[in-house]
C-alpha cells in the first residue's frame, strides 16, 4: 500500500523566531508513531535552521523551488547541489504560483524536474488548471499536457522516486475548495496516464492534493482511493491545524489498512 505523505509548504513566510516556536510545538506531535511521511519546505533562508532541527527526526526537509542550471551566472538562483548539501530530500517543481506569477511554462518545469531527479533528490511535480481553464472545462486537457510534458522529456522511468501534487490554481490559497469527488477524478486521470506507460510506477507513485487543505476538508479528501496525502500551504503555518491534517491522514490510512485496501 502506498505510504501517505504530508508536505508543509511555508511559502514566503517565517522568521528565525517564528520558525523556532512553530517547530518546538510541531515536532513532538508529528515526529513520532506516524505511518505517514511528513516533510517541511521552508523558504530558502531558513533551510539550514529547519534542517538542523530535523536532524535525528523522521521528518524530512524539502525546498520550494530549484534552478534547472547546475552552476554559473544565474543571479538569484539556487541549484540542486546546494539543496542536496543542505539535506533536502524533495523539491517542489512547477508549483502553480511559479507557473502563474513567474512565467514557468511546461518546458521550464520539465527541465527543473530533470535537474532535481538527476541529483538524486525526489521531485514533487505540481500540476493543475487555473480558474479560466477550469470554467472552460479544460481540466483534463491541462493536466494531461502538464504531466506528459515531463514524461516526454525525461521518460516514465524517472518518475520512480517522484511525487505528483494536484493543486489547482483556482483553489490554491484562495479559500475555494475543490470537492473530494473532483480531486479523485483528477488523481484517477493522472494514475491512468502513468499506467498506460508503466503499471508499476502508476501503482506505487504518491498522488497528493494541494488547494486550501485544512482540518475540515482533509477527512473527505483522504478517504478517496487515489489521494495519498496533501501539500499544505497556509494551514501548515498553524501548528494545531497542520497536526490535525496529519492526524486525519493517519486515521484514513489506518482505516484503509484495516479494510485490507
Amino acid at each position: 500500500m502506498i505510504q501517505p505523505l504530508v508536505i508543509a509548504n511555508w511559502k514566503m513566510n517565517g522568521s528565525y523566531a517564528a520558525n523556532y516556536n512553530l517547530l518546538t510545538y510541531l515536532l513532538p506531535e508529528i515526529a513520532v508513531n506516524r505511518l505517514a511521511r511528513i516533510g517541511l519546505c521552508p523558504a530558502y533562508p531558513y533551510l539550514a535552521q529547519v534542517g538542523q532541527r530535523l536532524v535525528g527526526s523522521p521528518v524530512w526537509l524539502g525546498a520550494q523551488n530549484a534552478s534547472a542550471y547546475s552552476e554559473g551566472a544565474h543571479t538569484g538562483e539556487v541549484n540542486v547541489a546546494m539543496l542536496r548539501e543542505l539535506g533536502c530530500e524533495y523539491v517542489l517543481v512547477g508549483h502553480s504560483e511559479r507557473r502563474l506569477m513567474h512565467g514557468e511554462d511546461d518546458t521550464a518545469v520539465a527541465a527543473k524536474f530533470a535537474a532535481v531527479e538527476a541529483a538524486g533528490i525526489s521531485p514533487i511535480l505540481c500540476v493543475g488548471e487555473n480558474l479560466a481553464e477550469c470554467e472552460a472545462g479544460e481540466t483534463e486537457t491541462v493536466i494531461t499536457r502538464q504531466v506528459m510534458a515531463v514524461i516526454d522529456q525525461v521518460g516514465i522511468d524517472h518518475f520512480f522516486n517522484a511525487v505528483i501534487a494536484y493543486e489547482p490554481g483556482w483553489a490554491n490559497g484562495t479559500g475555494q475548495i475543490a470537492s473530494s469527488e473532483h480531486v479523485q477524478y483528477v488523481h484517477g486521470l493522472i494514475r491512468r496516464l502513468l499506467r498506460d506507460r508503466d503499471p508499476y510506477i502508476a501503482r506505487e507513485l504518491q498522488l497528493i492534493y494541494g488547494g486550501s487543505v485544512n482540518p475540515t476538508n482533509a477527512i473527505a479528501l483522504f478517504q478517496q482511493p487515489d489521494v495519498n496525502g496533501a501539500l499544505v500551504g497556509g494551514a501548515s503555518l498553524d501548528a494545531r491545524a497542520f497536526i490535525a491534517i496529519c492526524d486525519a491522514l493517519e486515521q484514513a490510512h489506518r482505516h484503509a489498512l484495516a479494510q485490507g485496501a
